[in-house]
């Protein structure tokens, strides 16, 4: 069955509010369990979070400042002073591209790995318990057009 879609002008329904509500409640909870779990392994939020864009970036891309900045939403120079804090911690090293050596690209060291690696089961194991209520509340706002 085709779905009709969303008219940009309908006024949303009181479900709709219901539905918008409960996900931005859902993943505000899954980002409070990230910032916990991350302050608990010693590091930031946001130190995770690049360690984490590092290491999950897309096959085609390289970690550069400029393409982190672009993954994490924010402008080059936090990035900058990110990558500063995490390196000086020794959890990411900058090396030279040996195919274009103006080019640095951002590496994670072996403790980076590890805290890591440690913050993602932690993570995996938190989707696997609030997953189904996050999903459904996405498939709710996602269904919302069908109305």
């Amino acid at each position: 069955m085709a779905r009709r879609p969303a008219q940009p002008d309908a006024e949303p329904l009181a479900a709709d509010y219901r539905a918008l509500a409960e996900l931005r409640y859902r993943i505000r909870r899954f980002l409070s369990f990230s910032e916990r779990a991350a302050r608990a392994a010693g590091i930031e939020p946001q130190q995770h979070q690049l360690l984490l864009a590092i290491k999950g970036l897309p096959l085609d891309q390289r970690p550069t400042i400029k393409t982190l900045a672009e993954r994490l939403c924010v402008q080059h120079h936090s990035v900058v002073a990110l990558v500063d804090q995490v390196a000086a911690r020794k959890l990411v090293r900058r090396e030279r591209n040996p195919d274009d050596r103006r080019e640095i690209l951002l590496v994670l060291t072996a403790q980076g790995e590890l805290i890591l690696r440690a913050l993602s089961v932690q993570h995996r194991e938190q989707l696997r318990v609030v997953g189904p209520t996050l999903a459904a509340a996405l498939s709710e706002i996602v269904g919302a057009g069908d109305r």
